[in-house]
């Protein structure tokens, strides 16, 4: 006859009530069960849900089921050498991990100990890797731009310090090179950067790294691994781990991007560890609360309020689709939870146009609030125009008699497809996006052969650098449009002299 390990506990607390010596029971519980990252434990009684717990080998791990008979513990790191049997006590403390400034320009793992090889990272504070958000009277509304460099979004979904902005795709279209291409871009414009990588491949983790160092990005930028050979856990933390070091600069009233790369792969370890706990699995096998998993976590970042110190922590979160759905589970939480989203369509990143921004499909629910006011005026009609020649272009291929109004719209079309492609790793300032699309929706363009409007953009490029420099700086110390008869005096002077390459 088996007597089960929860009877034998309850036995031995009737016998330990008869002593006199007050002995401490629910600080100490005993492993009941353990495997695949999980471990169960019998009398904790008074142990908190998060709570931090400490096994006898050294080992750490989460509080997560608080149950009738025990506890459902996930565990950090290594379980080997863990046996049925042994000791788990508590803490007393939630998980924290170490932020400040320490931590810049190096790579962690998710209880943010260095796996760069750089030696110890000697910090003084840590924070709760869970924390409450903001409420509502600790915020402001978005009012200042993030700018990304990248043309197509900066014009037309742009992103406001203290937004969440989903970017949402398949796999290989381009997500993590606009995240990169956007940590590029601060360079000199005072934010902090964190890019948290959960579950990417160790080999994709060391590339980015290596171009960050090159174009000296790493000296403002966190970067927070848990690679696809960690335990489960590992990866469920890592997103919460990178916005606690985030948070530390935020409420000390500085602006900071946090990247998290992706979120369908922490939404699987969530999965796999709620399974293994024994929770009830919900639609497509998630447990009930995967939505929460992602709220609590994108609530925390905003624009805090002048009276906190008027920091900010924008949140860039990737989720990966299968061809294209996006309606399925996971991407439509996620959605439903940030403010937007950037749709990073297949078709057009194998037809060429990079970055593969589906303009009908992408929105930004801060619009207007995070651009500049020159910005705001030259980018106006671009979302129209596109729409009317994606529109217009499935009829076109049908035949070649249309009316000029049509032709005009097609040719406009075109250009706009064309000035928003851009090169990998060749973020451009604001103001001379300015000065392009402000070429181009007033139709110096227009005569361009497309195949030229690259060197045009350019050439246009070197030409106010060297002589009308004047107007860049006023565009980028006001935030809005110069002169304007000095502007199109600048522009048609150089469309005039722009040689095509087939005269």
């Amino acid at each position: 006859m088996s007597i089960k390990a929860e009877e034998i506990s309850s036995l031995i607390k009737q016998q330990l009530e008869h002593y006199d010596d007050k002995l401490d029971i629910n600080e100490v519980g005993v492993v009941t069960y353990i495997g695949d990252g999980i471990a169960r434990a019998h009398g904790l009684d008074n142990v908190l849900s998060n709570e931090l717990l400490e096994f006898d080998n050294g080992s750490y791990g989460i509080a997560q089921n608080l149950e009738s008979n025990d506890v459902g513990i996930i565990i950090l790191g290594n379980f080997d050498d863990i046996r049925e049997g042994d000791q788990v006590k508590r803490t007393g403390e939630i998980m924290r991990v170490p932020v400040g400034e320490e931590l810049i320009g190096r790579v962690v793992n998710p209880l943010g100990q260095p796996v760069d090889g750089l030696g110890e990272i000697k910090t003084t504070k840590t924070r709760p890797i869970e924390d409450a958000a903001p409420g509502v009277m600790q915020r402001q509304s978005v009012n200042q731009p993030l700018q990304t460099g990248i043309k197509a979004i900066d014009a037309l979904v742009p992103i406001g310090r203290g937004q969440r902005e989903l970017i949402i795709g398949d796999r290989k279209t381009g997500k993590t090179s606009l995240a990169v291409d956007t940590i590029l871009n601060q360079k000199g414009q005072d934010v902090i950067c964190i890019y948290v990588f959960i579950g990417q491949k160790e080999s994709t983790v060391r590339t980015q790294v290596e171009t960050l160092k090159r174009f000296g990005a790493m000296d403002y930028t966190i970067v927070v691994e848990a690679g696809p050979s960690e335990p489960a856990p590992m990866l469920y933390i890592a997103p919460y781990a990178g916005t606690a070091m985030g948070e530390e600069f935020m409420y000390n009233g500085k602006d900071v991007l946090v990247i998290f790369d992706d979120l369908s792969k922490q939404a699987v370890a969530y999965r796999e560890l709620s399974l293994l706990l024994r929770r009830p699995p919900g639609r497509e096998a998630y447990p009930g609360d995967v939505f929460y998993l992602h709220s609590r976590l994108l609530e925390r970042s905003a624009k805090l309020s002048d009276e906190l110190g008027g920091g900010s922590m924008t949140a860039i979160p990737f989720i990966q689709t299968e061809a294209g759905d996006i309606s399925a589970y996971i991407p439509t939480n996620v959605i439903s939870i940030t403010d937007g989203q950037i749709f990073l369509q297949s078709d057009l990143f194998f037809a060429g146009t990079r970055p593969a921004i589906d303009a009908g499909n992408s929105v930004s629910r801060v619009g207007g609030s995070a651009q500049i006011k020159a910005m705001k005026k030259v980018a106006g009609t671009l979302r129209t125009d596109l729409a009317a020649y994606h529109e217009l272009e499935s009829f076109a291929q049908f035949g070649s008699d249309l009316d000029q109004a049509t032709q005009a719209k097609l040719n406009r079309g075109r250009r706009v497809v064309e000035v928003l492609k851009q090169p990998l790793h060749d973020p451009i300032p604001v103001e001379k996006q300015v000065v392009l699309l402000y070429s181009l929706t007033h139709g110096y363009l227009d005569s361009v052969p497309v195949e030229d409007i690259g060197r045009f953009e350019k050439e246009l490029y070197d030409n106010f650098d060297s002589q009308h420099s004047d107007l860049l700086d006023h565009i980028r110390e006001t935030g809005e449009l110069p002169d304007e008869s000095e502007l199109k005096t600048a522009i048609s002077k150089f469309a005039d002299s722009f040689s095509p390459s087939n005269k």
